[in-house]
C-alpha cells in the first residue's frame, strides 16, 4: 500500500489504538500504543524514541562501558522513522493496526547500531551490485504449560511428552494451538511454510515462507514475539533459547538464501552446466561466509546459551565447513534445482537477532563475491564435526566476542561503531554470567573440595 492509501485506512477506521515497534539488539521488540492521530502525526516526520532501547540488555540492567548511550548522554529520546510498509492487523487483538519503526532517518549513532537500519544498508548494497537478496529463517523451539513453566528452581512441564519429530499425533493432541499458529501467523503477514513437531519434548519447527532480505527479518522478529502471544491465549510458554537441556538436541534458526537478479526472474546460485551446480557467483558467497565466520560469529550466536548448542553431535555445527545437503556442516548447499538453490546457514540458533543473522549471512557472502574468493575449503564427505580443514568456530561468547571486537573484517563489514557497541554488549552478557554462582557449582563442591 502506498502511504496515501495508508492514511485513507487509518482515518476511516472507528478505533483509535495502534501499536508500533522497534528491535533492540537482542531482537526483543520495545514499543507502544499510539493514538491513532498521534501516528498520522508522525508519519512522515518522524518520533522521538529514547535511545535506552540499546542501552540496556534483555532483563533491562544498563551496560556499564558503552559510549553511544548511558548516563553520561542522558538517555535522550532518539529520531525514529515508522515503515509504512510493514503495516499488518494483528489478528489475536482485535486486528489491531501495527507498526515496525527503526533509526533509518536522522543521522546519529542510533543509526549505526540499529539492527533493522543495518540490515536496510547491507541489503542496499547488494540491490546496488546487481542482487535480490531473497532469505527466510526457520525456527525450532520448546513450548511448556504456562503454569508449570516458573518457581524457585525453574521447573517446567514441556506441552507434550516424548522424542516424537514430524508427529502428526502430538500437533493433533494440541490442534488448537497448533492450527491457530498456522492461520493467525498467515493473518498477520508471516505465512509459513511448514509447521511439524520437533525430536524433543513440545518441541515445534516453523519455516517461514521466502521473501526479499528484510521482509523476512521483519517477519522473523515478529514471528518469535507472535508464536509468545499466541501461546499466553492457550497457556503455552514459547520458549526460543538455543539449549534448554544438555540431554535434548539445542532450538536452530537456519537462516536459507539466494541471490537472484533486479527482475527477480534467475536465482543466480545456479549453475546447470555445472557438476555441483554451484555457479561461480555462489561459491565466492560461500567461500565468503566461511572466510568471515570466525570474526562475526556472536550475530549468529549472541548468547551464553548458544554456545550450548553448537556442540558436536546435536545436529548443530562445530567446524568452518560446507557440503551439499548434509546437515553435520556450517553451511549446507541445498542446489536441486534453480527455483530452489540456496544455502543454508546452520550456525544460527533460535535465540538470535534476525536483523543481525541475516546482516551477517549477506554481507560475509557479499564480501566473498566483492573479493572474488575462491572456495579453496573442501566439501564435507561425511561427518562436519571430524572434519577441521576449515578450522574450528570460537567456543563460547566471551572468546568470539573479543574475536570481533579486535577484527578488521567485521568493522569493515559493519562499521566501527556497531561494532563497538555490539561487542561491549556480549562481553557484558558474559560478564554478567562469570558473575553468577550457579547450581551446578554448588553440588560440585560444596561439600566435596
Amino acid at each position: 500500500m502506498r502511504k496515501e492509501e495508508i492514511i485513507q485506512l487509518l482515518k476511516n477506521q472507528d478505533y483509535n489504538k495502534i501499536k508500533l515497534a522497534i528491535t533492540d539488539l537482542d531482537g526483543v521488540l520495545r514499543g507502544k500504543y499510539i493514538h491513532k492521530s498521534k501516528l498520522l502525526s508522525i508519519l512522515d516526520s518522524g518520533f522521538g524514541f529514547c535511545d535506552v532501547v540499546f542501552g540496556w540488555d534483555s532483563a533491562d540492567i544498563l551496560y556499564d562501558k558503552v559510549e553511544v548511550t548511558g548516563w553520561h548522554t542522558g538517555f535522550p529520546d532518539s529520531q525514529a522513522q515508522i515503515d509504512p510498509g510493514t503495516l499488518r492487523r494483528i489478528p489475536w487483538e482485535n486486528d489491531t493496526f501495527f507498526f515496525l519503526a527503526d533509526f533509518s532517518g536522522a543521522e546519529s549513532s542510533m543509526q549505526k547500531i540499529c539492527p533493522r537500519t543495518l540490515l536496510k544498508h547491507t541489503a542496499k548494497k547488494c540491490i546496488d551490485s546487481g542482487y535480490t537478496p531473497v532469505f527466510s529463517q526457520e525456527f525450532e523451539w520448546f513450548n511448556f504449560k504456562k503454569d508449570t513453566a516458573f518457581g524457585e528452581e525453574f521447573k517446567s512441564e514441556p506441552l507434550t511428552p516424548g522424542m516424537f519429530g514430524y508427529s502428526i499425533l502430538r500437533s493433533s493432541e494440541k490442534s488448537a494451538f497448533f492450527n491457530d499458529l498456522f492461520d493467525l501467523l498467515e493473518r498477520f503477514d508471516i505465512p509459513l511454510e511448514g509447521l511439524h513437531t520437533e525430536t524433543g519434548p513440545g518441541v515445534y519447527e516453523a519455516a517461514i515462507q521466502y521473501s526479499e532480505i528484510l521482509l523476512a527479518a521483519d517477519r522473523a522478529a515478529l514471528f518469535k514475539t507472535a508464536v509468545k502471544e499466541i501461546g499466553y491465549k492457550h497457556d503455552v510458554l514459547a520458549s526460543f533459547m538455543a539449549k534448554q537441556s544438555n540431554e535434548l538436541p539445542g532450538c536452530s534458526g537456519h537462516v536459507h538464501q539466494s541471490l537472484w537478479d533486479l527482475d527477480k526472474k534467475n536465482n543466480l546460485f545456479f549453475d546447470p552446466d555445472k557438476n555441483t551446480q554451484m555457479s561461480d557467483l555462489m561459491e565466492s558467497y560461500v567461500a565468503g561466509q566461511l572466510y568471515c565466520l570466525p570474526h562475526i560469529l556472536p550475530m549468529f550466536a549472541p548468547t551464553i546459551n548458544s554456545y550450548k548448542r553448537l556442540v558436536e553431535g546435536a545436529w548443530a555445527p562445530t567446524t568452518c565447513t560446507w557440503a551439499r545437503d548434509n546437515r553435520t556442516t556450517a553451511l549446507r548447499v541445498l542446489n536441486a534445482s534453480a527455483k530452489s538453490a540456496r544455502l543454508e546457514t546452520r550456525v544460527v540458533g533460535s535465540d538470535v537477532n534476525p536483523y543481525l543473522a541475516m546482516s551477517a549471512c549477506l554481507a560475509s557472502g557479499l564480501y566473498g563475491i566483492e573479493k572474488n574468493l575462491s572456495l579453496e575449503v573442501p566439501e564435507t564427505v561425511g561427518n562436519g564435526y571430524e572434519d577441521q580443514g576449515g578450522g574450528r568456530m570460537p567456543g563460547n561468547l566471551r572468546d568470539a566476542a573479543q574475536t570481533m571486537s579486535t577484527s578488521e573484517l567485521a568493522n569493515e563489514l559493519f562499521g566501527e561503531t556497531f561494532v563497538s557497541h555490539f561487542t561491549k554488549t556480549r562481553l557484558w552478557e558474559w560478564q554478567q554470567f562469570s558473575n553468577e554462582v550457579t547450581d551446578w557449582e554448588k553440588k560440585r563442591y560444596f561439600e566435596i573440595i
